[in-house]
């Protein structure tokens, strides 16, 4: 066996199996930069720091019939990190369709399963890095841990921590009472049961083609006024503000006002992991967002209910119990896991990673943004990835464009709700 070598672990084989001509296995991280890029520092850059982040070194490979990560010694940083064509300058219609061509491209599974497109010629001199990353290496905030440790700019006493306020349920040990026993198991049973009565306005069937789409907030005004209500959490505010955006658009394409049911994952990472080295370790419960209030505090408060509900059953605990037991029964797991990805158990996924608090800079160059990109998947045209940088929560919608027509419609939706949200603020006394 290589020096090195990791047995693929069973999300990491799920997440494989799900790649096929029309869907990729990758996530991606969009960093647009104020300035032009020097490819050969960059690749240089990474080369003096990959050590620290080892599992971008490793590439699949089969023994005696089992899949393992092996490292690659011989890893060559000129297929890794490659200049794409421009993107035009001055249109972002240009930007985002040459964000969602590199997108579409499958990583060489012959090849550690990362890539950077470096991207020039953006307005105002600007460069963007597209850094595609399979997510059987690396979960979102794995792969955050991975930019800290290759990508952004070292300053001594101020490495980037993730952004305030994203509060995610800790993983539930034995014997954890709200989240222990028959009881509780069924209740996580019966929230995440398909929903005959719920249909999705994502379900079709895709094809390789993607559209992609960008929005933005302000962290803090979103932080704020989840405080100020009930103690909602941030991941509350970015669940309400989709809701929003989603009750915008379907006003305006299906004047469909019920609900649409999510899936949000949890990270499961443990406080001890070794850092970028962890790779895949999240679950997720699923819920159903209220698109009748008009008002943004009243689906706050709903969705802060909710999520609360979940939280202390430890949902997504249990689930991440009942599939590694499911394992030892492959009939039986296969069929739960095409249970729980059908468009009535859920409609789209929405995940939200915190990324640094304080301003990055690569190779000197000032990051202005950073957006988060995820696969979707047959019957789930639509996916929003939400990431944090230095005060500013950033929205990135991947769909399929003969499905979902109309994703810049509604990412201008997701902004108008964040502001609509962030007005909701009492005044202080």
């Amino acid at each position: 066996m290589p020096p090195g070598a990791q047995r693929l672990s069973r999300e990491d084989l799920s997440i494989l199996a799900l790649e096929n001509e029309t869907v990729a296995g990758h996530a991606c991280k969009v960093i647009v930069l104020r300035g032009a890029l020097d490819i050969d520092r960059l690749r240089a850059s990474i080369a003096g720091r990959l050590h620290r982040a080892p599992r971008l070194r490793l590439r699949l490979r089969e023994i005696g019939g089992v899949a393992w990560w092996v490292p690659d010694p011989e890893l060559d940083l000129t297929a890794h990190v490659v200049r794409s064509a421009p993107a035009g300058a001055g249109d972002d219609d240009a930007f985002r369709a040459a964000v969602a061509a590199v997108f579409t491209q499958h990583l060489d599974r012959s090849r550690p399963l990362w890539r950077i497109d470096v991207l020039p010629g953006l307005a105002g001199g600007r460069s963007a890095l597209i850094w595609r990353i399979h997510h059987a290496l690396a979960d979102g905030l794995t792969a955050m841990r991975m930019a800290s440790e290759v990508l952004w700019d070292e300053h001594p006493g101020t490495a980037p921590r993730p952004a305030r306020g994203h509060r995610r349920p800790a993983a539930a040990g034995p014997g954890t009472a709200a989240g222990s026993g028959l009881l509780a198991d069924l209740r996580t049973a019966a929230r995440e049961a398909p929903q005959p009565w719920l249909r999705s306005p994502f379900d079709g069937h895709i094809d390789a083609r993607r559209s992609v789409a960008f929005a933005a907030a302000g962290l803090d005004a979103l932080r704020d006024v989840s405080h100020a209500t009930g103690g909602a959490t941030v991941n509350d505010a970015v669940l309400t503000v989709v809701a929003g955006g989603l009750r915008r658009w379907l006003e305006a394409q299906h004047g469909h006002l019920g609900a649409v049911r999510v899936k949000v994952p949890v990270s499961l990472h443990g406080r001890g992991e070794q850092g970028s080295q962890a790779g895949n370790r999240d679950s997720f419960f699923c819920l159903d967002l209220p698109l009748s209030p008009a008002d943004p505090v009243q689906r706050l408060a709903a969705i802060r209910q909710a999520t609360k509900v979940r939280k202390q059953d430890h949902d997504a605990q249990h689930l991440d119990s009942l599939m590694r037991e499911l394992a030892h029964v492959p009939g039986l797991s296969q069929f739960t896991e095409h249970v729980l990805a059908h468009p009535r158990s859920f409609a789209l996924n929405v995940s939200n990673v915190p990324g640094p608090r304080q301003p990055v800079h690569v190779l000197g160059l000032p990051a202005e943004a950073m957006y988060s990109l995820a696969e979707i998947r047959e019957h789930h045209a639509l996916r929003i990835a939400v990431v944090s940088l230095a005060g500013t929560l950033n929205f990135g919608l991947v769909a399929d464009p003969t499905l979902l027509p109309g994703v810049g419609q509604l990412a201008a939706g997701l902004q108008a709700e964040a502001a609509a949200l962030a007005a909701c603020l009492p005044p202080l006394t």
